[in-house]
């Protein structure tokens, strides 16, 4: 895992394709996707995973409190798919975020079939169901997901 820019073409490109189906699966003014400006922030920090310099994967780690970090902008490039890259993306995120002094990791994501692959898999590592955080509200078409560090 690496820092990675997400005004990079390549980030950039993943991170359209994740936009994309954020945007097609869930309600337009519920979509709460950081685009390339979101992430081009102080409080944001991205990542690649990469092989042999391909980019696989990013996710990003956005500051909403001292110790507090929200999750986002996970996505594995589709012909990645199937091989762990997702799951090894979001060990090294926990990773650093518990090497770099936080203490809770939270996130928003899909309550819509087409997001139940990444709740399980976020589930997996441990985070569990929670009440909304940060500036979110109660939603029939998020779910928010915590996991204390």
């Amino acid at each position: 895992m690496r820092a990675e820019d997400p005004a990079a073409a390549e980030v950039r490109e993943l991170l359209d394709r994740h936009l994309t189906f954020t945007r097609e699966n869930s309600p337009p003014d519920e979509c709460y996707a950081l685009d390339e400006n979101g992430l081009d922030a102080a409080d944001v920090f991205v990542f690649g995973l990469r092989d042999e310099g391909e980019l696989l994967g990013i996710g990003a780690l956005k500051r909403i409190g001292t110790r507090h970090a929200e999750l986002k902008s996970m996505h594995t490039a589709e012909a990645a798919r199937g091989r762990g890259i997702g799951r090894a993306m979001l060990e090294q995120l926990v990773a650093w975020a518990g090497a770099s002094g936080y203490s809770r990791i939270s996130l928003e994501t899909g309550a819509a079939q087409a997001f139940e692959p990444a709740r399980r898999l976020y589930e997996s590592v441990g985070f569990r169901n929670c009440e909304p955080f940060g500036n979110y509200v109660r939603s029939p078409h998020s779910v928010y997901m915590t996991r204390q560090l």
